[in-house]
């Protein structure tokens, strides 16, 4: 047994990161591990297999995207189908493969770090925990982590890779016209972000929804958070009677699935036989064209949004109402305040400090908001002027039919992306600058 301090114990943590540099789990064999070692050996041996049977054709897929198309061979009389490489399965394999070897390049990291340390309790004359240990160790320290893995994994795989995906397709020329796997796709550089610049088409419609997105976004976010306010302000009033009841009765509208909501609000709406415009007929007036008319069809989607939104609105502003003293009004009605001016300086700021992250990511979530515009116009009217989109679409809602509907893939991943990076620096950048996120990092 050589002593603690000796020229020999010093080189533990050298020796043992080195052998699990050179294959895991030798180090931990080396620091008295055993069953510790062995498991990362088999999954070593794993990834070494991975590695050299599936990488050289997932980097030749994801290089290729497929090099053999599908073809009709003749056999005899008849003619059969032999199939070729497919370009999206090539390259969802490539995908998954590299993310598979990401996730081991990880893990080996980790277990030179856990040779290297465990090396270092050596040279300090200190013992390495058996396995027993080290899985109570784990059951009492490492459980949150354990279980966060699980998510952490779904989100790599199942969010990560797709966005990854995305982005991949959009530099390849994968339309509906070339669908694989009777064609081979391309890797076709920037060429489709050009072109949605540059063809005057697609620029025009970019530009255009693009504008009506954010101005939608802008108008569903205030309407909802300044309609729940006002309705949350009128509920908590001195001498209303049967709050329970207005409150219960106000959200109603959120207690209804949206989508049939939003399908009851189509045909109220509707602009031959709703019951709108048959009111409006027997009163004398003429019938608007709620949905037919580009300007009054945005106008429908706001209104019909508010109405959707204000109820969650409304019950939080309660909330917060029930949490600011009460003093402070006391003392601003002894000041002579208006009931406008405790609004404007009580009641608003206390509510807007709890409510601005939320009202961010309201906003987010409005330019993403895919059903109330699917579901209520689906995009239209038609606009002759913009390509496969009406007046009312929304990126989402454009970036659906290029998909969905028109087999555009190429030019749904540019706004896909595009969607992503707005919205990500977007949230980001603002909700880290609300006083709420400073008051809890601090």
């Amino acid at each position: 047994m050589e002593r603690s301090g000796s020229p020999d114990s010093k080189r533990y943590s050298r020796t043992a990161a080195l052998l699990s540099v050179l294959a895991m789990g030798l180090g931990q064999l080396y620091n008295r591990q055993y069953m510790k070692g062995l498991l990362m050996l088999a999954f070593y041996g794993f990834g070494i297999y991975t590695a050299v049977t599936r990488l050289p054709h997932a980097l030749w897929g994801i290089v290729t995207l497929g090099e053999t198309e599908t073809k009709l061979r003749k056999v005899g009389k008849l003619y059969k189908q032999v199939m070729g490489d497919h370009s999206i399965f090539l390259l969802i394999e490539g995908l998954i493969t590299v993310f598979i070897m990401i996730v081991f390049v990880w893990l080996y990291v980790i277990a030179v770090k856990d040779a290297y340390h465990t090396g270092k309790l050596r040279e300090e004359g200190g013992t390495p925990n058996t396995f027993r240990q080290t899985l109570s160790f784990v059951a009492s320290y490492r459980f949150p982590h354990i279980v966060l893995t699980i998510p952490m994994i779904g989100v790599f795989f199942f969010t990560v890779m797709p966005i990854v995906f995305m982005i991949l397709v959009a530099f390849t020329n994968f339309t509906r016209e070339n669908m694989p796997p009777a064609h081979l796709i391309d890797w076709h550089g920037f060429e489709t972000f050009r072109d949605i610049f540059r063809i005057k088409a697609w620029s025009h419609t970019f530009y255009s929804v693009t504008l009506w997105t954010f101005v939608w976004a802008v108008l569903a976010t205030l309407t909802g958070y300044f309609g729940g306010f006002a309705v949350a302000l009128l509920v908590q009033q001195k001498g209303i009677r049967f709050k329970s009841f207005w409150r219960t009765l106000f959200i109603l509208p959120f207690a209804i699935p949206m989508f049939v909501s939003t399908l009851i609000l189509r045909n109220i709406f509707n602009g031959q036989f709703g019951p709108v415009n048959q009111y409006l007929s027997l009163l004398g007036f003429d019938k608007m064209p709620w949905l037919t008319d580009p300007m009054w069809a945005k106008f429908t989607l706001v209104l019909a949004n508010f109405w959707l939104t204000f109820p969650v609105s409304m019950l939080m502003i309660i909330g917060i109402l029930t949490t600011i003293p009460k003093d402070m009004y006391e003392a601003a009605d002894i000041d002579g305040a208006s009931a406008f001016q405790k609004i404007a300086l009580i009641t608003f700021p206390s509510v807007m400090h709890a409510m601005a992250p939320l009202v961010i990511m309201q906003f987010v979530g409005n330019i993403n908001n895919f059903n109330i515009v699917y579901l209520l116009t689906n995009g239209k009217p038609v606009n002759g002027d913009f390509q496969f989109a009406g007046d009312t679409d929304i990126l989402i809602t454009w970036l659906f039919k290029l998909s969905m509907e028109q087999g555009q893939y190429n030019f749904a991943s540019v706004i896909g992306i595009f969607i992503f990076i707005v919205l990500s620096v977007f949230a980001i950048w603002n909700v880290r600058r609300t006083k709420a996120f400073k008051e809890e990092d601090a």
